[in-house]
């Protein structure tokens, strides 16, 4: 069992400790809200819809009436001991519950409809998502918070108000809580002082918004924000893009940003403001979806080309990439360059008998019986078809004769499973070794492979299932043994 699995907060196997989570996460998230109200840079967000929303589309099976009943009524009863609002805490929090379930719900329908659970990268459908959640619960909210009184006037600013805060939160929040992910220390690259430029930038750049004023300079972030979603991982973008949105609301909000220089703040520019801020923030987040998109394709297509499909060692291309890259550190320059080409013996009979079903396992099965005999010693590639070859670096030609044997004998006393069935199979070898002096170590590899195939057909030409090489004798080897 995995640490994460081992750890995990919410699992579909223990009901009554998700509701206790649930419970204990809403109350902890509404006691954090109210606390942030009585801050009055704090007070413009409301983070528990934002929250609780992520921890339902990251634990899809949370998604049943009874945990939403839970929720719901955990903020019921925060507000019974801290409030004195009766029914329209009932009211107000119903619109919490509607944000939160038509965000999940809408996320997680996207994401079935995916090849890859990549709802949580898709910066449009998160936008959607959080605008119809907004919008929906706004208008009972605003509702609630209007109570009886019929002045359409006070129910558009409450609507606008509690809109665009919802929006905005969410827009800024869910992206990054949907991504977040415990950092993997030890794969963490190298610190380089050119990785802070895009950061630096992003804090330039708002306090040039601070400095300069007027509405445009809210967009004064956004090329930074971009610069770092090329440059940071998806995650840290999302957390750069949630508290450089938060910054600039509340910088605004204050009237530390001055969008006019005459007149106070009101409610339709902070509406106006918290909802140009949140549309921008999709812009970075698009292009990050994009480059993290980009990067897998290569990765993808690395893999592909780099790797045989079928057995999982290097390709041919991927074995001259790894000559360039890894022998280098397994070759020093008195040891000898070895090269096998192993051809496995009558493969034809096999398909022919079995099936290239059969074929496939047992060309999967003697790439892994290979990759386990040579080991660190070398590199393991499949040239094609049943034709093989190892590239090792050995102290002398008899250390690469005993390895190329010892890979010849596993074969043959190894049981090949198919369908209930044992298959042997025997193996011929082809082995050439040189000291390389001036060429590239692709360049000895190509001259020794050539090599190879000519012991490899002598191989075969005296009755298979043996290795063949021009040095010396091989019963020489067997009498030092």
């Amino acid at each position: 069992m995995s640490n994460q699995a081992k750890w995990a907060f919410f699992s579909p196997e223990k009901p009554l400790a998700n509701a206790i989570n649930i419970f204990f996460v809403t109350t902890l998230f509404y006691f954090f809200g109210a606390s942030l109200r009585l801050i009055d840079e704090l007070s413009l967000f409301w983070p528990l819809n934002a929250v609780l929303a992520a921890v339902f589309v990251r634990n899809p099976f949370l998604n049943r009436a009874v945990y939403y009943f839970v929720s719901f009524s955990a903020m019921i009863v925060y507000d019974a001991f801290t409030t004195h609002w009766g029914w329209q805490s009932a009211v107000i929090n119903l619109s919490n519950m509607v944000f939160i379930i038509i965000v999940s719900r809408l996320l997680l329908r996207y994401s079935r409809t995916q090849d890859e659970s990549n709802w949580a990268l898709n910066a449009f459908n998160l936008f959607y998502a959080c605008l119809i959640g907004s919008i929906l619960s706004s208008l009972l909210g605003a509702a609630g918070s209007n109570g009886p009184s019929s002045d359409y006037r006070q129910f558009l600013s409450l609507f606008a108000d509690w809109f665009s805060e919802q929006f905005s939160t969410g827009v800024l929040m869910v992206p990054f809580l949907l991504m977040a992910k415990w950092p993997q220390w030890e794969k963490m690259p190298a610190f380089h002082l050119s990785k802070i430029y895009p950061l630096s930038g992003v804090i330039i750049s708002v306090i040039a918004s601070v400095a300069i004023g007027g509405a445009g300079s809210l967009a004064f972030p956004l090329p930074a924000l971009i610069w770092c979603a090329i440059r940071y991982p998806l995650p840290i973008t999302a957390l750069l893009t949630l508290l450089t949105g938060g910054v600039e609301i509340i910088l605004v909000a204050n009237s530390i940003v001055v969008i006019h220089e005459n007149q106070p703040l009101m409610v339709s520019e902070m509406f106006s403001a918290r909802l140009g801020i949140a549309t921008m923030a999709i812009c970075p987040l698009i292009v990050s979806v994009s480059v993290d998109a980009i990067n897998r394709l290569i990765k993808q297509t690395s893999l592909r080309a780099d790797y045989d499909y079928l057995t999982g060692i290097y390709s041919r291309s991927g074995l001259y990439e790894a000559l360039k890259t890894k022998m280098p550190s397994m070759h020093l320059p008195q040891h000898k360059l070895c090269v096998m080409l192993l051809d496995i013996d009558y493969f034809k009979r096999i398909n022919d008998n079995y099936g290239h079903e059969c074929g496939d396992v047992v060309l999967k099965a003697f790439a892994a019986q290979l990759s386990k005999v040579v080991g660190n010693q070398g590199l393991v590639a499949r040239l094609g078809g049943e034709e093989f070859v190892v590239a090792c670096s050995t102290d002398c030609e008899e250390q690469s004769y005993i390895l190329a044997e010892k890979i010849r004998q596993s074969t043959e006393l190894t049981a090949f499973r198919y369908q209930q069935q044992s298959l042997f199979i025997t193996i011929s070898i082809g082995l050439a070794t040189t000291t390389p002096e001036k060429e590239s170590l692709p360049d000895a590899f190509n001259i020794l492979l050539a090599e190879a195939d000519k012991y490899l057909y002598l191989s075969k030409r005296n009755g298979r299932n043996q290795t063949s090489m021009a040095s010396f004798n091989a019963l020489e080897v067997h009498s030092a043994q």
